[in-house]
């Protein structure tokens, strides 16, 4: 028989792993940089993955322009990109990963389940990504890229909001984090979290697996195994 934990923060990433929201962020940011003026900016070998909205524009930036950039030209790029984003973003635009919806369904019947957001997205920006799939009903709160620019500093973010909202002081194997990304896995290893990684996205299984998370998926097809997998 499997043992069954009590009590379980279940902390989702966004892009990759419970939906795409195709070339929608991409043309979002390219509209808000040349509308700061910064023109002919390039993708290229550029890595997304993992990494929140704040950096992302940092290190953008840093590649094509030279000298530091001050917070309110960063500010400006982000509120930019954040209405671009939302006037991209339609039913169509959005598409869920395979299973992600069986399994949020799945996992919001069980009373022990919190589900959370972890993800390196604005919140304003993640909430208009979920919103066309009807996903925000499941997520009351999380740890957003806009409350630290600094992807690994947001599983505690997530633990102590949990805490003020529910109560609960959630612990070690307790919280699960569950994303499509090496930094999905590698950010709450301080906090000896649990991982659970899922192929569907941009990285490579094997380069998931090298970060030898608790559990890896091709995607969420088989929900209750992946469910299984979170609560044992």
């Amino acid at each position: 028989m499997i043992e069954r934990m009590t009590g379980v923060l279940v902390l989702f990433d966004i892009d990759g792993t419970l939906l795409s929201a195709g070339r929608a962020s991409r043309e979002a940011l390219l509209d808000a940089f040349s509308r700061v003026g910064v023109e002919g900016m390039g993708f290229d070998g550029y890595d997304f993955s993992g990494k929140t909205d704040p950096q992302i524009v940092r290190e953008l930036l840093a590649e094509k322009t030279s000298g530091g950039h001050p917070d309110e030209l960063l500010d400006r790029v982000i509120d930019h990109y954040l209405e671009s984003l939302e006037a991209r973003i339609c039913p169509e635009a959005v598409v869920a990963k395979r299973g992600s919806a069986e399994l949020l369904e799945r996992l919001s019947r069980e009373e022990r389940v919190t589900l959370a957001l972890l993800t390196g997205n604005h919140e304003r920006g993640a909430r208009a990504k979920l919103a066309p799939l009807g996903f925000n009903a499941y997520f009351p709160f999380g740890a957003f890229g806009s409350d630290h620019a600094d992807r690994y500093a947001l599983p505690a973010i997530a633990v102590a909001r949990a805490r003020e909202l529910t109560g609960a002081d959630f612990q070690g194997k307790q919280v699960v984090v569950v994303g499509d990304s090496i930094h999905d896995v590698a950010c709450g290893r301080a906090m000896n979290v649990k991982s659970v990684a899922v192929a569907s996205g941009l990285t490579a299984p094997e380069r998931l697996a090298s970060e030898s998370p608790d559990h890896l998926f091709a995607d969420f097809s088989d929900a209750e195994a992946v469910a299984e997998a979170i609560l044992a």
